[in-house]
């Protein structure tokens, strides 16, 4: 007897096992991967959607009641909003706190701000920005 005859011939009865569970794996794994790029996107917009007013502390100089600090707002245009500035003496405690009001069109504010302490501040920290 001739060993063709006991195999069976290919593709005559449907696929196997084996490409059936490979075809389900890469349909589960293109579904995942769709799910996962939608929540990223989902995510990533909204971060960006509330980032209406952002800033940076370019440079600051303190003296003994009060820290002068050059200060670069850049917002949407007709956005107004808030941004807090903190300052703090040598062992750590918190000497003057404010928040400056920024407003109009312009986009980039470049502005320096007079941030009144209590004794002598050594930092000038932004603590953040916020729109109205």
């Amino acid at each position: 007897m001739s060993t063709a005859s006991t195999q069976l011939p290919e593709g005559r009865y449907g696929r196997s096992s084996d490409e059936r569970a490979d075809r389900k794996l890469k349909v589960a794994g293109a579904v995942l991967a769709a799910v996962l790029l939608a929540l990223v996107g989902y995510f990533a917009y909204h971060y960006v959607a509330q980032s209406k007013i952002s800033a940076e502390v370019i440079t600051f100089d303190a003296t003994k009641n009060a820290v002068s600090v050059h200060l670069e707002v850049h917002k949407d245009a007709g956005t107004s909003g808030y941004c807090t500035l903190r300052s703090q003496a040598a062992d750590g405690s918190e000497v003057g706190r404010a928040d400056f009001r920024f407003g109009g069109d312009a986009t980039r504010i470049d502005k320096v701000v007079t941030l009144r302490t209590t004794a002598r501040g050594t930092t000038a920290e932004l603590l953040g920005c916020h729109a109205d």
